[in-house]
């Protein structure tokens, strides 16, 4: 059986076809949607009655036809409509597009119906449509029926349900106000009896305290007796007491409803001076270990029992036994590091020494005396050694943070906790257990204390070594002004003790140092040649007054020169000695600096002495060249003369310095002569002249040669084989050759110049312009020569004659 929301059967005729129509228009499909209608209307969804009315519409009777059954009325039609749900889609009567739908199925019946019932042979069917549509119809009210019977009974069902449910509510309701008027009697009936409980609640309390009153009375003696006790040290008996007393306390205070009697009051007070006691015993546990121990023991046992009490008072935890941990670390510390005992200015190495004997002995004692009075628990041993490293380290920096330590004291200190406080004489005695290591604790010191140390310890030595320093250095120049000559050593070479001196307090100072740390011997090192530097320069600034004021004749020297080669002794003594300040760690260009100063000083000393020989033979080469020196060897015979004399004092120098020295004056004399010759003094006025000329500047040049040779300079590095080279250029008779000469001349001396040449070729008087010009071009011919390896200048140093100024006309080149 098909379902009422199901298609009807499709149409067999035209009849049918017209009615399926209708009903499509009208929503009869399995959708339930209305068909569109022609123009912009929406759609419009239409159930179950709109169908069946579109079906009794297509019986209208038509002209052809059968007379019609009567007409139905609206409010038979209303009634054969079922009632839609709310929410439907299918619109009421009401509604503008049901009425446009029903014309529209109406029209659609009216003209199928005309089109089949328009032939008359087709009207003998009629009876079947009719009698047809009367079936579907039928059935199609049947399952309507059915349908809403079947919710009409759901409906009662639940109406039915909702009224038990009603009535269920209403009887728990009056139960429960039932209950409410019960529990309002029974409060009124619990107030009334209010004043019963409290009379039963007296009545409990008198009984108890009937029953206790005998032991309350001796309170008070108890508390006499505990107080005593305590007094007299006997805290095993005293707590025995105490804890009587709090027992029968705790008794009384359930039954009381923790009603505290006053008979109680004096017990509160009673157990502090009890926890006091056995504070003060333990805070004096290394002198009790020795003299009464069992003290101690009592002490330590009475805080072990407390650490277990339980109680059901409101109080709070006593914690004895913490008390006893902190008095025993505090007392610990005030004896070893209490505030009378820190150490004062000056007195930091004499208590650093008491505490490296101290402090090993009072862990020995710890370990043999108060340990086995303690429980094990405690770590008697490694408790004390942290203790001790605690309140070691907050005295040092307590220390650190007061007054500025001097040097010595900043030196003990780091010595003392970087290498002895962890060594074998202390902390890391064999003697001492494995509980005794304080190697994974803090340090002592921090790496910002260790910082503070050594900067401490480096400025005051600092200060200490420029002071020594400058002592010695101004003791040396007090000396300088003696009417004696300096002093010499065995040898016979000028000494004196300040660069032994200098080099001993530098040396000292960084050799300490390696007791400390690397990093301080780096920074005393670095300070060390700052200070040397520093010295050097104060040195050589005290030659130079020394040598204006004697100069200038404000303070004359009676030994002038005797004293600036005993400096010479003493640049080279610290030169050959400065190697100690060198250790092996120490990067090979450290003493660069030093080195610097050294040679500068050495310069400096030199260019001083020999500016007192130049001044004793510039008088003697202003007669040089004349015609006298053409003829007699008088003058250079003076010069070497005083030569000799002034380089009689250079046997007290020592080697190297002796040599430079040497060297450097016969230099000296060189320049001088090469000066003397360039200052155009002497033509040569024929071949003869130029001869005599030319065998003067050989005999000169022996003659120095040997006066150099008999002082102890040798040879090779003299600068005396220039004259001969200027007598080459003399002697030549032709003078076409000089350019081959002067080349020769420029490849033994390449700082020779156009001037030296042509104030040589003055001399000789002999050239004319053109051999001059030839002679002169022969400078610029060839390669430049490169000077002699290890070579010196000389002609460099010699200023040349100018040359005299050309007259040119005005419309000339030189114009």
């Amino acid at each position: 059986m098909s379902q009422w929301w199901e298609y009807p059967a499709l149409p067999r005729g035209p009849g049918e076809r017209a009615i399926f129509k209708a009903k499509a228009i009208c929503g009869g499909g399995r959708t339930g949607r209305l068909a569109k209608p022609a123009g912009p209307r929406r759609s419009l969804q239409l159930r179950g009655a709109p169908t069946l009315r579109a079906l009794t519409w297509t019986f209208a009777p038509t002209p052809t036809s059968a007379p019609a059954p009567p007409a139905m009325d609206s409010a038979a039609r209303d009634k054969m409509q079922p009632a839609l749900p709310p929410g439907s889609s299918c619109p009421g009567p009401e509604w503008p597009e049901q009425e446009r739908a029903e014309q529209l199925a109406r029209g659609a019946a009216l003209k199928w119906a005309s089109g089949i019932f328009y032939r008359p042979e087709q009207l003998a069917r009629l009876g079947q449509y009719r009698s047809r549509e009367v079936q579907r119809t039928c059935s199609l009210e049947a399952r309507i029926k059915s349908v809403v019977q079947s919710y009409l009974e759901g409906v009662k069902t639940g109406v039915r349900q909702l009224a038990w449910a009603l009535e269920a509510v209403q009887g728990a309701r009056e139960a429960l106000g039932q209950a409410h008027a019960l529990l309002q009697g029974m409060a009124e009936a619990a107030q009334t009896l209010e004043p019963l409980r409290e009379q039963v609640v007296q009545h409990k309390q008198l009984q108890a305290m009937s029953q206790l009153l005998p032991r309350l009375r001796a309170v008070p003696a108890a508390l006499a007796h505990t107080q005593t006790l305590i007094d007299a040290q006997r805290l095993l008996e005293a707590y025995v007491s105490l804890r009587e007393l709090e027992q029968l306390q705790e008794e009384t205070w359930a039954p009381l409803g923790g009603l505290e009697l006053p008979v109680f009051e004096g017990l509160g007070p009673l157990a502090e001076a009890l926890g006091q006691a056995v504070e003060a015993a333990a805070g004096a546990a290394g002198r009790l270990a020795r003299e009464d121990p069992a003290l101690l023991v009592a002490a330590m046992r009475v805080a072990e029992v407390d650490a277990g009490r339980t109680t059901s008072l409101e109080q709070a935890a006593r914690d004895w036994r913490q008390r006893c941990l902190r008095a025993l670390q505090e007392g610990l510390e005030r004896i070893h590091f209490g505030t009378p005992l820190q150490p004062g200015p000056g007195a930091l190495a004499g208590w650093l020494e008491a505490l490296r004997v101290a402090l090993p002995a009072e862990l020995a004692a710890a370990e043999a005396l108060v340990a086995p009075c303690c429980p094990p628990h405690y770590n008697v041993v490694r408790l004390w050694a942290h203790t001790l490293h605690s309140g070691l380290r907050c005295c040092l920096q307590q220390l650190l943070e007061g007054p500025q330590l001097e040097a010595a004291d900043a030196f003990t200190l780091l010595h003392w906790a970087l290498h002895v406080y962890l060594g074998p004489e202390m902390m890391g005695s064999l003697e001492l257990g494995p509980e005794a290591d304080v190697s994974d604790l803090e340090p002592l010191l921090t790496l910002e204390n260790i910082e503070q140390l050594e900067t401490i310890f480096v400025a005051k030595v600092q200060a200490s070594v420029a002071q020594w320093l400058q002592k010695a250095l101004d003791g040396d120049v007090a000396e300088w002004g003696r009417e004696q000559e300096p002093d010499t050593d065995p040898s016979g070479f000028y000494h004196s003790p300040m660069p032994a001196i200098v080099l001993q307090i530098l040396e000292e100072n960084i050799r300490v140092t390696r007791m400390v740390s690397e990093s301080l011997q780096r920074r005393v090192h670095g300070m060390a040649l700052s200070e040397l530097s520093a010295f050097l320069r104060s040195f050589s600034d005290a030659l130079i007054r020394f040598s204006r004021d004697h100069l200038r004749g404000e303070a004359t020297a009676p030994h002038y020169v005797p004293y600036l080669l005993a400096t010479l002794n003493h640049q080279s003594a610290l030169s050959s000695s400065v190697s100690v300040l060198q250790p092996d760690w120490v990067a090979p260009g450290a003493l660069a600096p030093v080195e610097a100063a050294l040679d500068e000083l050495q310069r400096r000393i030199c260019r001083l002495v020999l500016e007192a020989l130049l001044a004793e033979l510039q008088p003697l080469f202003a007669a040089l060249p004349s015609r006298r020196w053409l003829s007699s060897p008088e003058l250079l015979d003076d010069v070497c003369e005083r030569t000799a004399s002034f380089c009689q004092d250079f046997r007290h120098v020592r080697d190297p310095a002796v040599q430079l020295l040497l060297a450097e004056a016969e230099r000296t004399v060189v320049l001088q002569y090469l000066r003397a010759l360039m200052q155009g003094r002497l033509v040569c006025r024929g071949a003869d002249e130029r001869t005599q000329a030319a065998e003067r500047l050989r005999h000169d040049a022996a003659q120095l040669r040997e006066l150099f040779l008999g002082l102890g300079l040798e040879e090779s590095v003299q600068c005396a084989p220039v004259l001969l080279a200027l007598r080459e250029l003399l002697n030549l008779r032709d003078p076409t050759l000089l350019g081959l000469e002067v080349a020769g001349l420029r490849q033994q001396f390449p700082d020779v110049s156009e001037d030296h040449v042509s104030a040589l070729l003055d001399l000789r008087g002999d050239v004319s312009r053109e051999q001059r010009l030839a002679a002169l071009s022969s400078l610029q011919a060839g390669p430049q020569p490169s000077p002699p390896a290890g070579g010196r200048a000389l002609f460099s140093l010699v200023p040349a004659p100018a040359p005299p100024l050309s007259s040119c006309l005005p419309s000339g080149s030189c114009a």
